[in-house]
């Protein structure tokens, strides 16, 4: 484009060049940097990132936010707010259709930035985690509410939260997709989660056994054994080579014997969670007896890898972004590989679907997991995992 003629910029108003601030620029920096946070992490990220996503300087950002906490800890508000705003817009006594299409628009709206919420948020404060909390809370009784009023159950809010992970999966892939379908597929599978009954999901007659992590025999394995609850409490960045080399009784320049690098421990332990995770779905795809059969086994697969490595699960989700790109892409390989099995199974049952939306539902089914064993506090159980599959399986179609 041709730059603009002398006469054409004096014709501008007076008082305003090019360069005006925007009236909405704080709200474009948090914009930014929820979209920052969400793929790197809240540690990796900088300040510098974010103001070169707004187009200004560092310097600039800082006349809006004194630190990066500051603006971590806004960001983790924009989206439960702007949930809270949406159902506040709605009647009194408003359709549970009408509750879940407020929030489907609102979560894929913020969809680039969504991803703080689920796993980034335990960098907060105590006294943040507990005021964002409280505000998620108020938002999961609104929606229960709505639940109850049409499908009454004793489900202590089991399926309110099921159906806002379904809802929020969105924010935790890439897969291209346009908005409105989107938000068809969503809804319609957040309201089969609201429709279904979890207690209609019983144990089977044979548990589902999955691998075990191996029993540590060497110092390699037994500092990633201490590792992994470390990371899963403190974060990654939280954790120090001296405490995991003191929780297994080394010195911290004896660690350096086994791993080069802590960033070393990390990759072994998302290696070790992808290996069981396939293994697992090996297993439980043995002998199905066809591909709705395969659909549920992949479901209790996931459900009861999810409750049975909880922590580890946790650290591969959370902690897969701040590896460096050359042992990160092997296990973005298997997780593809992972959801590719599922999506050629779900096609096989949902003819209808194209390959991205069979990849949505999947990811759908993997948010209604996560948000139900939370609500569940990861207590694990023969109920509580067929509960959970139960939805997770309503989530898909089924």
């Amino acid at each position: 484009m041709a730059p603009a003629s002398r006469s054409a910029r004096s014709a501008a108003p007076a008082g305003r060049t090019a360069a005006t601030r925007p009236r909405n620029r704080r709200q474009l920096i948090v914009e930014a940097a929820g979209r920052v946070f969400s793929e790197r992490g809240y540690h990796p990220a900088s300040m510098e990132e974010v103001a070169a996503g707004v187009g200004i300087t560092a310097a600039a950002l800082y006349r809006h936010f004194p630190n990066k906490y500051a603006l971590f800890a806004e960001c983790a508000d924009v989206m439960v707010d702007g949930l809270a705003t949406a159902l506040d817009e709605l009647p009194a006594g408003a359709s549970l259709s009408d509750v879940l299409t407020a929030i489907t628009r609102i979560t894929i709206a913020h969809r680039a930035s969504g991803g703080v919420y689920r796993w980034e948020a335990r960098y907060l404060s105590h006294e943040d985690r507990r005021r964002l909390a409280a505000k998620f809370g108020r938002l999961v009784e609104r929606v229960d509410a709505a639940v109850q009023r049409e499908h009454p159950l004793p489900d202590k809010r089991l399926r309110a939260v099921a159906a806002l992970g379904a809802i929020a999966s969105i924010t935790m892939h890439h897969t291209s997709i346009a908005q409105r379908r989107a938000e068809e597929l969503l809804l319609v599978s957040a309201l089969r989660v609201t429709a279904r009954d979890p207690a209609a999901g019983r144990p089977g007659a044979r548990p589902l056994e999955l691998p075990a992590p191996p029993v540590p025999r060497t110092r390699r394995s037994e500092i990633l054994a201490a590792a992994i609850p470390l990371f899963a409490r403190d974060g990654f960045a939280g954790v120090t080579n001296g405490q995991i080399a003191q929780a297994v009784g080394l010195t911290t320049s004896a660690l350096y014997r086994h791993y080069p690098g802590k960033i070393d421990i990390l990759s072994a332990a998302c290696l070790q969670a992808a290996g069981l995770l396939a293994q697992g779905v090996e297993r439980s795809l043995h002998e199905v007896a066809g591909p709705h059969d395969a659909v549920v086994a992949l479901a209790a697969t996931y459900v009861a890898y999810s409750f049975g490595h909880t922590e580890l699960n946790s650290v591969a989700e959370a902690e897969l972004t701040g590896l460096p790109a050359q042992l990160r892409q092997p296990l973005l390989l298997a997780q593809r590989e992972h959801i590719a099995v599922w999506e050629h199974q779900l096609r096989l049952v949902r003819p209808e679907l194209d390959p991205r939306q069979a990849r949505v539902l999947v990811h759908a089914g993997f948010g209604v997991t996560v948000e139900a064993g939370r609500r569940l506090r990861w207590q694990d159980s023969p109920e509580h995992r067929a509960a959970v599959t139960a939805l997770v399986v309503a989530a898909l179609g089924l």
